[in-house]
């Protein structure tokens, strides 16, 4: 447990340096095991992503991905065009709850073999890899766009690639046009028209150094300190205007918070706005999702109600997202209401301080709770998580002068 108390700087300046994209860099570490004359720079350091590479890199039998949702869905794919390896693929409690049949389904459309240790549905799966023929493949659309990526990252080195109907309304098309994007950024050809989308195979790549850029979805919570404090000045690296990560709407999305965003080659500036004008935000984030959590907080914050909509893969993350920010916000003091894709906050004036957030065994649930310390004391459960996608998150928040006791003792 960690006391998260009201720091005392509320004037924020600070230069962050923010590691890679954990939602890059685990594709790139999938590509890079298919063509390993790639190399990889500035990868993310989190637990996620050490998983993945040492799932990668091993030879065992079991591979055990503990909470890594993304290696479970990307990995299915790998082991099951990995002709001649056969793997159990499992995870930790919750991972053996998240739902993983659509991404077998398809796989199995093109010829995987692949069947459930244990409940049929979820992991842990047994995967024996095969050589894969077939390229013509449909899913879901609304599902997580992980199982859509994880088709596409394979596709290259399949005989015949894929041609992948979509079916239904997109979710989180911007991932899955970072996939493609990185996929080109290879000269491996695609192509996606309307709801189907192609990768053409492509044997073998040129040699080539990819730069991971910094984790956009990290960045959130800077920008929610921003947003929080008396006034802030806030540069994070490194990061590029015009960025593969969906979540890059978080410069958009909080001017509407008072929070100006300034590039400078590889550096983002974030200020607080004087004298800003405050409104309910009303926002759809079908294409964002992973932002929800730090945005509701910053609405609470602020004093400020909101609407958001398009969050109905939350239910199936960590923890289910939607009802954990109820029952946390809820002994905050909020009015807060959910459904199976959205979520109602009501403005309030009001924060309950001294308040224990549980996490959940979830990593955004602790950091979109933290810059609350800027209005309240506020205890966050189990505040090691976050090394699952951000490890150095509470030395980022001392040297914005945050004060964190028990399991670290920063002054």
């Amino acid at each position: 447990m960690n006391l998260l108390t009201q720091t005392t700087q509320h004037d924020l300046q600070a230069l962050i340096a923010i590691t890679g994209s954990k939602s890059e860099t685990n594709r790139l570490l999938l590509l890079q095991a298919l063509y390993p004359n790639i190399t990889l720079e500035n990868t993310s350091n989190s637990d996620d992503s050490e998983v993945m590479q040492k799932a990668l890199s091993g030879n065992d039998e079991i591979v055990d991905i503990h909470h890594a949702g993304t290696a479970m869905r990307f990995l299915t794919a790998y082991f099951a065009v990995n002709e001649g390896r056969e793997v159990v693929l499992t995870g930790s409690p919750r991972m053996q709850e998240r739902p993983i049949k659509v991404l077998v389904e398809a796989l199995e459309q093109l010829g995987a073999q692949i069947t459930y240790e244990k409940e049929e549905g979820y992991p842990p799966i047994r995967i024996k890899g095969q050589k894969i023929t077939a390229h013509k493949v449909s899913i879901p659309a609304n599902v997580s766009s992980q199982y859509i990526s994880a088709l596409l990252l394979v596709a290259p080195k399949l005989e015949n690639g894929i041609e992948l109907t979509l079916v239904g309304e997109i979710t989180s098309v911007p991932y899955i046009k970072m996939t493609l994007a990185l996929l080109n950024d290879l000269d491996i050809q695609t192509s996606f028209i309307e709801n189907v989308i192609t990768v053409h195979p492509k044997k073998e790549v040129e040699s080539k150094v990819m730069t991971v850029e910094s984790d956009w979805s990290s960045a959130s919570y800077f920008f929610s300190l921003a947003a929080l404090a008396r006034t802030a000045t806030i540069s994070l690296t490194s990061y590029k205007e015009t960025s593969l990560q969906g979540d890059s709407a978080l410069v958009e999305i909080y001017k509407q918070m008072g929070v100006t965003s300034h590039f400078d080659g590889n550096k983002i500036t974030l200020t607080k706005q004087n004298d800003f004008v405050y409104t309910d935000l009303n926002l759809e984030l079908n294409n964002t999702p992973d932002i929800a959590q730090t945005i509701v907080v910053t609405c609470l914050g602020l004093g400020i109600g909101c609407h958001l909509t398009g969050l109905h893969t939350l239910k199936i993350k960590e923890t289910d997202r939607l009802e954990a920010l109820r029952i946390e916000l809820t002994k905050l003091g909020a009015n807060i209401s959910v459904t199976n894709d959205s979520l109602i906050l009501v403005a309030t004036k009001t924060i309950n301080q001294d308040v224990s957030i549980a996490t959940y065994n979830d990593h955004r649930m602790a950091m979109a709770f933290a810059p609350l310390g800027l209005k309240v004391p506020i205890i966050i459960d189990n505040a090691e998580v976050v090394s699952k996608s951000y490890p150095d998150f509470w030395t980022d928040l001392k040297s914005l002068g945050f004060i964190v006791l028990q399991r670290w003792s920063f002054t």
